[in-house]
């Protein structure tokens, strides 16, 4: 395994220096951000382009790489997260045309995943959902497959405010529509691991891992505080909104040993990529590197 960090909370600086100190600060590899260059952020932490796959050569891959490589870095992969299912026509063309282009370069830099959302309409039930990623989703799969990427779907449902409710904005956060979503999309599809959001959903972690551990393809290391306070008043039909508290690895719910022992059972060998979305460690670009620090110390030890 390798440990690496995901880029996006460097919004304003450039991939090189965000190498450069990954690189010092005793991680292995990177998931880069490549949101089209001319979209603002949605969210926090979305709409960030390290790698402007828009008019992407081989001769960017190559300097990319060599740049990389150079400091003792791989790619464990090329992160885009929108809503492909997005109810807008227009939008969900869009979007679904930029991850083509995600996956074009991927295959050009040699990167072996895609990491993604399959997306969700809020208003729609999750089997409507489904049955419209059965349609919206092939001609993206056959993309990857021609191309020999795998992509992997984050397991986040994308409930966090009240914009998302009642059905979020992506759909495969289950193990029910997983099971249905590899049968349909074969081997090109996998998943992109976050345990904190099966602690949310109540989701066994390490039952997951043994069920759906040969289709793992990458892991992102964040962490969830469950707000006990914020439980009670909100209660749990309310998705999680006003109670799961993303934190840094170590600082929330997830035990660390056992989910990753559990990925050793499953034989997992990929990166362990730290998703930094907690709100303590956020303010100032020190604060944001601190933050990385303590998951890499927390990590660093299970990592072989």
């Amino acid at each position: 395994m390798k440990l690496g960090l995901l880029t996006a909370p460097f919004p304003d600086t450039p991939l090189e220096e965000v190498a450069d100190w990954a690189a010092a600060n005793g991680f292995e590899s990177l998931e880069i951000c490549c949101w089209p260059k001319s979209e603002g952020a949605a969210r926090r932490y979305a709409g960030i382009c390290h790698i402007d796959v828009d008019g992407f050569t081989q001769d960017n891959a190559d300097e990319i790489n060599e740049m990389l490589a150079s400091k003792g870095l791989t790619v464990s992969g090329l992160g885009y997260y929108p809503n492909p299912l997005h109810p807008d026509p227009d939008h969900r063309s869009l979007v679904q045309g930029h991850i083509k282009k995600v996956i074009t370069a991927a295959a050009m830099m040699g990167v072996p995943v895609v990491n993604t959302f399959i997306g969700a309409d809020g208003s729609k039930t999750q089997d409507e959902n489904w049955e419209t990623a059965k349609t919206e989703w092939p001609h993206i799969v056959e993309h990857a497959t021609a191309n020999g990427v795998k992509i992997a779907i984050e397991n986040c449902p994308m409930i966090f405010s009240h914009d998302e409710w009642p059905s979020g904005h992506n759909v495969a956060y289950s193990p029910r529509i997983w099971r249905q979503m590899f049968a349909e999309f074969g081997e090109t599809v996998g998943m992109n691991l976050d345990p904190s959001h099966l602690v949310w959903q109540m989701i066994d972690i390490e039952r997951v891992i043994g069920e759906f551990g040969d289709r793992i393809y990458h892991v992102h290391a964040k962490d969830l505080e469950i707000d006990e306070d914020g439980l009670y008043e909100n209660g749990i039909l309310s998705a999680g909104i006003g109670w799961q508290v993303p934190r840094l690895p170590g600082l929330g719910d997830v035990d660390w040993q056992a989910f990753m022992s559990a990925m050793y059972r499953a034989g997992y060998e990929g990166d362990i990529t730290v998703e930094h979305e907690d709100r303590g460690f956020e303010a100032t670009d020190e604060l944001i590197k601190s933050g990385f620090l303590i998951a890499r110390d927390v990590l660093r030890p299970y990592i072989h």
